[in-house]
């Protein structure tokens, strides 16, 4: 076994949302499956177009899921289908939330679900180059303190790997939206972390 120490660093940067992704979903019931698929397109359709009027590009509205299964009565005979469309909303204008949940709500109605929101950071670049620093001078710093320990001086650098990850700033769910929203309704972006490990090895010099 080669002599040394492996340590392990991390850091965390944060920085203000600027992106805010809301998921919605249409849902119909229906007798065939034909005419399930065909309303919720009819659907999504009107969804879209009225996101579109709010200002939200095409590219800015993407699908995340389609479903269509069977509804069973108590007999456990199908009784019908249920289709559904859930599509990605992505928006920087943050305070727009209770503004765009309106234009779904009155171009669907209770069809309309709104299954969560995420605030995040568009790019991370400069976050992570942030974390991966502090957690390398981490790492340097416990290196240096374990050698005085063991009596050995720091060589050179044998090996390193990097890790990171971080999560959604703020998620909620809700479903079966009606009603409407307040315009004006304030939901806060807070901020996004990235944290980033290091494992660093050293060998003795």
């Amino acid at each position: 076994m080669e002599s040394g120490i492996t340590v392990t660093g991390t850091g965390q940067a944060t920085a203000p949302a600027d992106l805010l992704r809301l998921t919605l979903s249409v849902g119909q019931d229906a007798a065939d499956v034909a005419t399930a698929v065909a309303e919720v397109a009819e659907r999504t359709d009107a969804v879209t177009a009225a996101l579109r009027e709010q200002g939200v590009t095409l590219a800015d509205i993407q699908t995340s899921s389609v479903n269509v299964h069977p509804q069973y009565a108590d007999s456990m005979s199908v009784a019908g289908y249920r289709a559904s469309h859930s599509m990605t909303v992505t928006t920087r204008d943050l305070t727009g939330f209770g503004r765009l949940l309106n234009a779904a709500v009155q171009a669907v109605g209770n069809s309309l679900g709104l299954d969560y929101l995420q605030f995040d950071v568009e790019d991370k670049s400069a976050l992570l180059e942030c974390a991966r620093e502090l957690a390398f001078a981490q790492a340097r710093q416990k290196a240096d303190q374990l050698a005085v320990l063991a009596g050995q001086t720091i060589g050179s650098i044998a090996a390193v790997a990097e890790s990171y990850g971080h999560a959604p700033i703020r998620e909620m769910a809700a479903k079966a939206v009606s009603g409407g929203f307040a315009p004006d309704l304030a939901v806060t972006p807070g901020e996004q972390t990235i944290e980033v490990s290091v494992e660093v090895r050293w060998t003795w010099s």
